[in-house]
């Protein structure tokens, strides 16, 4: 016979935490929605519930995609996302592999020099960068910060990477070896279709630390056409002491877009791979 009673007391245990945690993550873009849907009056107007919209209406998105350059920081911030994405995994891969896979002198100092160069503050590293780039002719070119995110994005795919190539049984390494294969072949051939979660892992958390930077874009993006969405929301949208948050929410919440939905097309192949395992 069925406990009614035990049902429901695991039921509880289980939805209630779930639900808390779900309504806490998903209540920052519940505000930013409701933000971007209210009048200025309603806004403004401390009488009124503020999680709920009274009036809705859209015209802070006809005003933030009229009257900004918002389509044209969302390309910006796309191309520099995926190009610093793409650059970091190849590198980060030829890293973590060598790493991962072979004994040679010094190797735990650079792995341990990896880890270290991730840690290393912005702040610390921006004046350099800033000189460095002034001196190449850079400045005020989505190439400058193309360049700038690698630095940052390189170790940190390394050191996720890492973990993932160490997880490969060396049989597979050493067959693959036996019957010819370099060690390229083998990395690209056997490491990579296993290690498929990790460099999916890799890509997406690159692709959103790069799309969210925002010091660097500061610093050595300052010509509107060039902007990225962080910096040229706040740049165009904060003026003073007055603070456009219908307009801000609204870019905030259509900047985040691209990534829900790159996190929702890949969740399935991430999942796959983490299931299926790593010998078939």
């Amino acid at each position: 016979m069925v406990d009614d009673g035990g049902w429901r007391v695991r039921a509880l245990r289980l939805w209630l935490p779930l639900g808390f945690f779900l309504i806490f993550a998903l209540f920052p873009f519940y505000w930013m929605a409701i933000t971007s849907l209210k009048s200025n009056q309603e806004l403004y107007n401390p009488q009124v519930m503020p999680l709920i919209v009274h009036h809705p209406t859209l015209k802070h998105y006809v005003d933030l995609l009229g009257e900004t350059d918002f389509l044209i920081w969302t390309w910006n911030t796309m191309l520099v996302a995926t190009v610093s994405t793409a650059i970091s995994l190849v590198f980060g891969t030829m890293l973590a592999y060598p790493l991962a896979r072979m004994n040679f002198p010094g190797s735990a100092l650079v792995s341990f020099a990896v880890a270290a160069t991730y840690l290393v503050p912005q702040p610390l590293l921006f004046i350099p960068m800033a000189e460095i780039i002034e001196r190449m002719g850079l400045g005020n070119t989505l190439t400058s910060v193309m360049l700038t995110y690698p630095t940052l994005l390189i170790p940190f795919c390394a050191w996720l990477l890492m973990g993932y190539f160490k997880s490969v049984p060396r049989e597979l390494e050493d067959a693959a070896r036996i019957d010819g294969a370099s060690r390229l072949q083998t990395m690209f051939l056997v490491f990579l279709p296993l290690c498929k979660p990790g460099f999916i892992s890799a890509g997406i958390f690159a692709f959103t630390l790069a799309q969210n930077e925002f010091l660097y874009a500061l610093i050595f993006l300052t010509d509107t056409s060039v902007r990225t969405v962080p910096v040229g929301a706040i740049a165009e949208l904060i003026r003073g002491d007055v603070f456009y948050w219908g307009q801000l929410m609204a870019a905030a919440l259509l900047g985040s877009i691209p990534v829900a939905i790159i996190y929702s097309f890949f969740v399935e192949h991430y999942v796959a791979g983490l299931t299926a395992g790593a010998v078939k």
